[in-house]
């Protein structure tokens, strides 16, 4: 048993790796590269792109480039192919005449493989608008769910895991009971405690994309802190791998879309509350020192993170990795929109005025709006799963303290350092009252 489990913790970190998109490391490169330093333009300025193709860090002569520009995800404005005699060139980007984010994606083909570089210039970024609407009973549309969410008693129930206990650290999976219309379901997560006797802020880690086991986050409970990483599936986070292969793939592919056209129904309903069930849980636990609670999360977990901040009062911190569901809207003023992107060239079947408006309750723009509490939120310019397009809008909204940490040559993935950076910022945060 205790081997199935760690098997299930192995898999849940390699999950965790692949949904990141962290790039792999290939024999040629592709390197592009904008103009300028910061990767940012005024509109009507002029962008050049250099790009390189190396192996061994050395440019490879007489190289074949394709190459495409144009707004991202939306169709180029020039295609064209060109020689690279000395393996590098400088191609013209062209420009935008309004805030927003342009794109050069190259390929190159070598002995009957594909390669592939990008890069991405960003027009007053900080100026774009949000597509998407904001309902007039937004608010009263959340505090009648929150209402009706707190007449449920937690019922918790915690179960001590020892194989993944440390020195330091208890942990356990906890689920507690949360809110589905018409029945109670369970909400599943990995709770890391310290053992010694004492006020603990608390951190809750809120999950990307997909279906998956945890394995909790011990590291920043080692550093003196209560965590909570939960799931949204209403599953246990422990089980076999096979299991969650088989519901990713059956009952729950897609599950972003159930229920797109009812706003009292739709999916992400249960799992926004779900966050802030989680935290009524937190607050419930006599270690917690009632106080300091942050949440964070990326992509998926990035916006469950702006969301629950949004949502929930509690919440005194927040950092947000790349967030997804925002300004999903953008596809109809044609424009790049976030993921899951429902209203894409690929989903006109949901342009339809319920689904719209609904995505609207459940946008991540609009519970950006809300923050009034200090944030980090961090992302870069190539990012083919959250376009930047659809991000800013959002950080643009947030009234309350706020930073963002651009890393503009990342895609759907962060770098070691950046990661580190929000950690420390969270810790920071949550322990500098009680010293």
């Amino acid at each position: 048993m205790k081997k199935v489990k760690w098997l299930v913790f192995i898999f849940s970190s390699l999950m965790s790796f692949v949904i990141s998109g962290q790039p792999v490391e290939r024999l040629i490169k592709l390197h592009v590269s904008p103009d300028h330093a910061d990767w940012t333009y005024k509109p009507g300025e002029k962008v050049f792109y250099t790009v390189s193709v190396t192996q061994n860090e050395v440019l490879v002569p007489n190289t074949m480039i394709y190459y495409e520009i144009g707004p991202e995800k939306m169709p180029p404005v020039k295609k064209d192919s060109l020689l690279l005699v000395n393996g590098t060139t400088r191609i013209d980007g062209g420009t935008l005449s309004t805030a927003g984010f342009s794109r050069c994606i190259v390929t190159t083909r070598k002995e009957g493989k594909v390669y592939r570089g990008l890069a991405t210039a960003g027009f007053n970024p900080n100026e774009l608008q949000a597509a998407v609407k904001y309902p007039a009973d937004f608010l009263d549309f959340w505090k009648t769910a929150k209402e009706e969410l707190s007449k449920l008693p937690l019922d918790a129930r915690m179960t001590l895991l020892p194989e993944r206990c440390t020195e330091k650290t208890n942990v356990y999976q906890v689920n507690i009971q949360n809110y589905r219309d018409g029945s109670p379901v369970r909400l599943y997560g990995i709770l890391c405690i310290p053992k010694k006797e004492g006020k603990y802020p608390a951190l809750l880690r809120v999950p990307g994309a997909g279906v998956r086991p945890y394995g909790g986050e011990i590291a920043m409970a080692e550093r003196g802190m209560i965590t909570l990483e939960i799931g949204i599936h209403g599953i246990p986070v422990n089980m076999e791998p096979s299991v969650y292969l088989n519901l990713g793939s059956g009952a729950l592919a897609g599950y972003w879309a159930y229920n797109l056209d009812d706003k009292d129904r739709y999916y992400f309903k249960r799992v926004y509350l779900g966050c802030v069930r989680a935290n009524d849980f937190i607050f419930s636990l006599p270690q917690f020192d009632g106080q300091n609670l942050a949440v964070t999360g990326g992509s998926q977990g990035g916006a469950l993170s702006i969301v629950t901040a949004g949502l929930d009062p509690r919440v005194k911190f927040l950092g947000a990795y790349y967030p997804a569901l925002s300004d999903m809207a953008g596809y109809l003023q044609n424009r790049a929109g976030g993921w899951p992107h429902l209203f894409d060239k690929n989903n006109l079947g949901n342009h339809t005025e319920n689904k719209i408006n609904t995505a609207s309750y459940y946008d991540v723009v609009n519970f950006a709006r809300q923050i009034k509490v200090p944030g980090v939120y961090t992302w870069g310019y190539n990012d083919e799963t959250c376009p930047p397009t659809s991000m800013h809008p959002a950080y643009n909204v947030i009234p309350g303290p706020k930073e963002l940490w651009l890393y503009q040559e990342t895609g759907h993935w962060t770098y070691p350092e950046q990661t580190e950076k929000v950690n420390n910022w969270l810790h920071t945060q949550l322990t500098k009252s009680i010293k």
